[in-house]
C-alpha cells in the first residue's frame, strides 16, 4: 500500500492508521452470535439487539447500503475511536487540509494513538497554527471494509446510536472526493431524517421531542458559530497589524462565550449540554472543525424536503449535485428548485 502513497503524508502516519484499522478489524465480533451468547452481559446484549434492529430499519427505511457494515461487533477499551486534528492559520478560518489515497483532501488527520495525535499537534503548534484535538467516536471506511459496531458508539442512548448508523452508512451511499464539507452535512442530514423517521416508526414521542429540542439548540450553537466567523473575517481580511488582529480576536471570541452564556441561561433555561465546548480554549481550528459538519446542513435537509421525503430520490439528487466542479456544488445546492 505504501508503495502507492506519494506526496502529502508521511509513510510513518499511514503505517499508524493501517496497524489501529486491522486491529480492530480483527477483534470483530458477530452481532447476531453476540446476542445469542448466555456469558454476553446483559446491558450489552440489549444494546447490540437495538442496534441490530437500527441496522435493518436503515436498509429497509433509509435504503441505505445493505452490507456487512454494522452487524459486528469491537470493545476498543478507549473513549474514542481515534483522535483527530485539526489546524488553521493564525487569521483564517481555512483549514489546513491533508490529502489521502481514495477519500481525497480532508481538513483534518485521524490517530488511534494519542500519544502520535498529541505529537503532531504540539508541531503544528510550533510551526504558528491554531490546532484543535477532539475525540471520534464513529468513522467510516466508505464500503471498503465492514465497518464494526464500536463500543464508542454504545456509550449513550440508542437516539445516539440510531444517529450514529445512519450518519456512517451515508458516507457510503454518497461520497464526494475531497470535499468534506459536503459529505458531512449530507450525512447530517440523512442522520436528522432518519432518526426522526425512526423515533416517530418506533412510537418514542418522547425521545421524538428530546431530539426535536437537541436540533433547535444544535442550531442556535450553529447560528451563534457562524456570527462569530463572520466577524473574524471581517477582523482578519482588515489591514490592522497583526497584533491588532490578535486583540481583536481575543475580544471577538470573548463575546461568542458571553452571547453563549446568555443564550443558555435565557433561551435554553439552564441547559449547560456545550458548556465543555465553550469552556475549554476556542481557536480557528475549532471553528472550522465546527462549520464543516454544519453549515450546509439546512440545504441538504431543504433538498430532501423537495424529493418529498423519497430516499432514492434524493440520493440521486444528492449525487448530481456532487458531480458537478467543486466551485459551483455548494451554490447549485442552495439554488435547488426541484427534486430533479
Amino acid at each position: 500500500m505504501a508503495s502507492g502513497m506519494t506526496g502529502c503524508t508521511s509513510i510513518s502516519y499511514y503505517a499508524q492508521s493501517l496497524e489501529g484499522h486491522v486491529e480492530i478489524m480483527a477483534a470483530r465480533k458477530n452481532v447476531a452470535t453476540l446476542i445469542h451468547d448466555p456469558s454476553t452481559p446483559e446491558p450489552l446484549r440489549a444494546k447490540l439487539t437495538s442496534a441490530s434492529a437500527i441496522r435493518r430499519f436503515a436498509t429497509q427505511e433509509l435504503a441505505l447500503p445493505d452490507n456487512s457494515s454494522y452487524r459486528s461487533y469491537v470493545d476498543v477499551g478507549r473513549n474514542d475511536v481515534t483522535l483527530a486534528v485539526f489546524a488553521a492559520p493564525q487569521f483564517s478560518l481555512a483549514p489546513v487540509t491533508w490529502c489521502f489515497p481514495v477519500f481525497g483532501c480532508v481538513p483534518y488527520k485521524g490517530y488511534f494513538s494519542r500519544k502520535d495525535a498529541l505529537e503532531n499537534a504540539a508541531g503544528l503548534q510550533r510551526q504558528g497554527l491554531d490546532v484543535y484535538v477532539t475525540g471520534i467516536t464513529a468513522y467510516s471506511t466508505l464500503g471498503w471494509f465492514s465497518d464494526p459496531l464500536l463500543s464508542t458508539m454504545l456509550r449513550q442512548n440508542n437516539t445516539y446510536l440510531a444517529s450514529l448508523v445512519f450518519h456512517e452508512l451515508a458516507h457510503q451511499k454518497v461520497y464526494v472526493n475531497g470535499d468534506s464539507a459536503f459529505n458531512e452535512a449530507f450525512a447530517v442530514s440523512v442522520e436528522t431524517t432518519g432518526t426522526r423517521k425512526w423515533l416517530g416508526a418506533t412510537g418514542n414521542r418522547a425521545g421524538l421531542r428530546s431530539y426535536e429540542a437537541d436540533r433547535r439548540r444544535k442550531a442556535d450553537f450553529l447560528g451563534l458559530i457562524a456570527k462569530t466567523r463572520d466577524e473574524l473575517s471581517q477582523v482578519y481580511g482588515s489591514p490592522r497589524r497583526p497584533e491588532q488582529k490578535a486583540a481583536a480576536k481575543a475580544a471577538t471570541i470573548d463575546r461568542l462565550r458571553t452571547r453563549y452564556r446568555q443564550m443558555r441561561d435565557q433561551r435554553w433555561a439552564g441547559y449547560r449540554g456545550y458548556d465543555a465546548w465553550f469552556d475549554s480554549p476556542i481557536n480557528n481550528a475549532k471553528l472550522a472543525a465546527t462549520a464543516v459538519y454544519g453549515e450546509e446542513v439546512p440545504a441538504f435537509l431543504r433538498l430532501f424536503d423537495l424529493c418529498s421525503g423519497d430516499y432514492p430520490r434524493f440520493y440521486a439528487s444528492v449525487r448530481r449535485i456532487g458531480n458537478l466542479p467543486a466551485s459551483s456544488r455548494a451554490d447549485a445546492l442552495k439554488a435547488a428548485a426541484t427534486c430533479n
